[in-house]
């Protein structure tokens, strides 16, 4: 049986930019194994899988795998996926829901002079504030020295609203760019909280990177050793949750403009809006522009 596929770039308004995606259409019918073996095949950070809801009110269950293993949640394959759905279809719909392991997700379709552009995620799971990291251990991860982190806002900490993150301020955007992820320091550190990942960034945005609010990276165990993401959607929607959680602001919505990528050349921005009632975040967003790269038919062994 043949299973088609599609290729996006997601929070990016141009190809090679943004962080590639793979969504593996009708894909019921394959064991975890196969969606495993396709997700390692692509290499991408993440691949999805679209399957029919269990619950008809939905639109689909959407399973996403990275190169080593599924995960219940995750921001640009959400933002990707939901774009490809709204691009195949006759009249596309205003919003989608999502079935996944870390629980329903809520996806806004964005459009422009009638184009589909982009999607907006809802993230599935309140902010939880998980365990604080030394900030000298936490420097350690990213081949930086402890003055390179910036403590006064907030200690190095494991964040998530769906998928748990290691949040880092930096001192200076300087420092952002000079990080290299050190294997033996994330063997020290990780796993901790259902997390083996560190998400850092700086508001120490220069002129001619503005009008971004903040600059971030992120490192991750990939296929063949620690990696960079060009943009990580469920780690800055945990931030901007986080970053709104500890702001004075009571009632309102938040919003931040937030660049990834840019020193790995594949630069990503990232729209998230928080709302806060009573003091308390409410929910978080996440969004951003995609666009179309590839289309194919996978063969699979055993299946013609």
């Amino acid at each position: 049986m043949q299973r088609r596929y599609i290729t996006v770039d997601v929070f990016t308004d141009r190809a090679f930019g943004g962080n590639p995606l793979a969504v593996v259409l009708d894909a019921g019918g394959l064991s975890t194994a196969q969606m495993q073996s396709i997700a390692t095949e692509f290499n991408y950070s993440e691949t999805t899988f679209v399957l029919p809801p269990q619950d008809d009110t939905n639109d689909a269950q959407v399973r996403i795998f990275t190169v080593r293993s599924e995960i219940p949640f995750a921001g640009h394959p959400n933002v990707g996926t939901a774009f490809v759905l709204a691009t195949l279809a006759a009249r596309p719909r205003a919003r989608l829901r999502f079935e996944e392991k870390a629980g329903l997700v809520p996806v806004e379709i964005l459009t422009e002079q009638g184009g589909v552009v982009g999607a907006e995620l809802t993230a599935p799971q309140p902010l939880k504030r998980l365990s604080h990291i030394d900030a000298e251990q936490t420097a350690a991860c990213l081949s930086l020295s402890a003055s390179d982190v910036k403590t006064d806002r907030h200690p190095p900490q494991i964040v998530s609203v769906g998928l748990p993150f290691l949040m880092v301020e930096l001192a200076s955007r300087d420092a952002l760019k000079r990080a290299r992820p050190d294997a033996a320091a994330f063997a020290r550190t990780f796993p901790c909280d259902g997390s083996d990942a560190v998400y850092f960034y700086t508001r120490d945005v220069p002129a001619a990177e503005q009008p971004l609010d903040v600059q971030a990276r992120m490192f991750h165990p990939g296929s063949s050793g620690l990696s960079e993401d060009p943009a990580t959607g469920s780690a800055t929607a945990a931030a901007a949750a986080f970053l709104a959680d500890l702001d004075e602001t009571r009632e309102g919505e938040l919003r931040l403009r937030i660049g990834q990528g840019v020193d790995m050349g594949r630069p990503s921005l990232l729209l998230t809006r928080v709302r806060k009632q009573g003091g308390a975040v409410a929910s978080v967003h996440v969004g951003g522009g995609c666009v179309k790269m590839m289309e194919g038919t996978l063969w699979l062994e055993g299946e013609g």
